[in-house]
């Protein structure tokens, strides 16, 4: 099997590299690569290397995810995010190709407490939740047989990330406020990849699985609900933080504006996800917890 993927030092596309490479023969490109165009930019370079590498599996880990710089960029996000994956969705289709894209909980308006299922309405309320959304429909007006893993809340254990950020400001500071209104599942780009892996060596026996699919860690928290468990594990491994338990502020969001409205609502039903591939999806804690053992040594 020959797999194209492109956005390979991204999030997820870093653990992709790591969770394809027993599948087959992986060609991995981001933007500065050299012998395949990998930059989304460039519309005709990524037709071509698609075209040239005859892949049988495109992976698009690749996209313009600045949520608040998109309200200022809506160009770039629109090239990125929905121009990008028209051509890809294409070149893929040309060569008989699947093509796997990632999408977000940001193409629903982010209201009401019910977990979001892969066929209610949508309905973006910030140009990076219209560009993605205008992605997905390029790719299914396409006819490309594809897999969309609508996601929230991604988190990688290399670079920074959500926890790092909390645990260092515990330590410099004895009290703060993190957003307690918008509701999610923190989802490890390790995760993702793994159950790309697993629907990818599906599709031989199961041709007839097309679709959007939502792909999310079990359970549910606020921001502030992550950063109490953040603070709670590394007190449990014994470190000190200057921030008492007591001095972790729970606000609403409105007290916190963003250039890019937030949803409230990320919550998304995995059911068929895990009946179509025949998955458990753990807990966001289990994910959380591995990460930051393994970011501390302990």
């Amino acid at each position: 099997m020959k797999i194209l993927l492109f956005g390979k030092n991204g999030q997820v596309g870093w653990e992709l590299q790591r969770s394809l490479a027993p599948l087959g023969q992986v060609l991995a490109l981001n933007r500065h690569s050299q012998d395949y165009c990998g930059d989304l930019s460039k519309l005709t370079g990524i037709v071509a290397a698609i075209a040239d590498f005859k892949p049988d599996i495109v992976v698009n880990a690749a996209a313009y995810t600045a949520v608040d710089k998109a309200e200022t960029e809506a160009e770039q996000a629109q090239l990125i995010n929905a121009a990008a994956p028209a051509a890809i969705a294409e070149a893929a289709r040309a060569c008989d190709a699947w093509l796997v894209h990632y999408s977000t909980d940001y193409v629903f308006d982010g209201t009401g407490e019910r977990p979001w299922q892969e066929d209610d309405p949508t309905s973006p309320a910030s140009i990076y939740g219209s560009s993605k959304l205008a992605g997905e429909r390029a790719i299914l007006a396409s006819g490309v047989r594809h897999l969309i893993f609508r996601t929230s809340w991604v988190y990688a254990t290399r670079g920074q990330n959500f926890a790092k950020t909390m645990l260092r400001l515990a330590r410099e500071r004895d009290r703060l406020s993190v957003i307690d209104d918008q509701i999610g599942a923190p989802t490890g780009a390790e995760l993702i990849a793994d159950v790309t892996a697993h629907a990818i060596r599906s599709l031989a026996c199961k041709p007839d699985v097309s679709g959007i699919y939502h792909l999310a860690a079990a359970g549910q928290t606020s921001w502030h609900g992550y950063a109490r468990h953040v603070f709670d594990l590394a007190r449990q491994h014994g470190e000190t933080l200057l921030l008492a338990p007591s001095q972790l502020k729970a606000i609403p969001t409105s007290d916190y504006p963003t250039p890019a409205r937030r949803p409230l609502n990320s919550r998304l039903n995995t059911e068929k996800l895990r009946t179509t591939f025949g998955l458990n999806l753990p807990d966001w804690q289990a994910g959380i917890d591995r990460m930051l053992t393994e970011h501390s040594g302990h």
